[in-house]
């Protein structure tokens, strides 16, 4: 059992390695637009998590020119088009739609020729953007204690291996073996320090910790698919390639986790945290690396839990509460001046009219 679960990790370590490995050349500059923000409005049972775009075809989108993560200079954006991301929140789970224009391309079993997305978050204070969290140590010495405060929380789906409308992630067999891996589509759960120092939840440097879990679940799509429903593995690769369309990445996660590793962003209604997001696609069919994707940003960008609604629902409850209230205090009263009268014209002493003895 050992030796299998070894050879997993190992896996999950290598693909992790692919996708978040960076070599830069040059001296790294950002001139970044600090008005844009995504907010998180409050819309409770509105999504479902299978990849379909319709449940968000009434949330406004931000719409973001993707940039090379490495050298965001605007000559080599990404020509496929804009990536849209949209986000809302149900009190409970925080749900994101990323939109991409891309001609298809899907390979089984090869994620490098195979469009792919990350979700990236800051935890620790001192975690950039730039360099993954942005500690100075390399991968013999960093640590939770040497990098302290460089925290950054990933979320990486490599469509390579996942069915179109299927729900992958967080699974009861990797969150039962205490990491944040997920062996049926790989969209796992990561924390980082720097790009050399990247760890599926759970795993470290010194050793790994059985209270890892996986929070995220996710699905993809494509709108050149004329099967609406879904699909199974032996449909594969389930359009022509080369069609023009657009890819849909849709994915949810708590609010708040049980993390207690300094591995998870935690959420707040009302709070703004930071992030970003990254695409990787096989341009002219050619496999990409990790360090070739783009990005929505050369800095992070702000993701605002919105009150919203939840606050208006609050207030419209109290001000129906205030009315409820006068009202049932009126009536109250109007039963306490009832109950007075009737107890007085019951129980007063009734007058009775005098008779001398002698009339008797």
């Amino acid at each position: 059992m050992l030796r299998p679960l070894l050879v997993l990790l190992l896996l999950a370590s290598a693909s992790i390695g692919r996708v978040s490995s960076h070599e830069e050349s040059g001296q790294w500059s950002c001139e970044s637009n600090s008005e844009i923000r995504v907010e998180a409005e409050f819309k409770p049972g509105l999504i479902t998590l299978d990849g379909h775009a319709d449940d968000w075809k009434d949330i406004d989108g931000f719409e973001f020119s993707l940039l090379p993560a490495l050298d965001p200079d605007a000559e080599n954006e990404y020509k496929g088009g804009k990536m849209t991301v949209k986000a809302l929140h149900d009190g409970h789970y925080v749900f994101f739609m990323l939109q991409v224009d891309g001609e298809y391309a899907y390979s089984k079993g090869n994620s490098n020729k195979c469009p792919s997305v990350a979700l990236m978050f800051q935890i620790g204070e001192n975690a950039t953007y730039h360099n993954m969290g942005g500690c100075q140590e390399d991968k013999s010495t960093c640590t939770n204690k040497t990098c302290k405060g460089h925290e950054v929380d990933i979320m990486h789906f490599s469509i390579g291996n996942a069915i179109p409308g299927r729900l992958y992630g967080g699974n009861p067999i990797d969150n039962s073996d205490g990491n944040g891996g997920d062996r049926f589509g790989h969209l796992v759960d990561i924390y980082a320090w720097n790009p050399h120092c990247r760890y599926l939840d759970g795993i470290g440097p010194s050793a790994n910790d059985s209270s890892g879990q996986n929070d995220w679940k996710g699905a993809w799509w494509h709108s050149t698919f004329t099967v609406h429903s879904g699909f199974t593995e032996e449909e594969s690769p389930y359009a022509e390639n080369g069609k023009k369309g657009t890819y849909y990445f849709e994915f949810s996660r708590p609010l708040r986790t049980m993390d207690r590793l300094q591995q998870d962003t935690q959420f707040t209604i009302g709070g703004s945290s930071m992030m970003s997001v990254a695409f990787w696609y096989p341009v002219d069919d050619q496999p990409w690396h990790g360090s070739g994707h783009y990005s929505v940003g050369c800095d992070w960008v702000p993701l605002d839990i919105s009150l919203g609604a939840s606050l208006l629902s609050k207030s419209a409850q109290s001000g129906s509460w205030n009315v409820a209230s006068a009202f049932s205090l009126l009536l109250s009263v109007a039963s306490l001046c009832l109950s007075v009268f009737v107890s007085y014209r019951v129980f007063r002493p009734k007058s009775v009219p005098f008779t001398p003895m002698e009339n008797l």
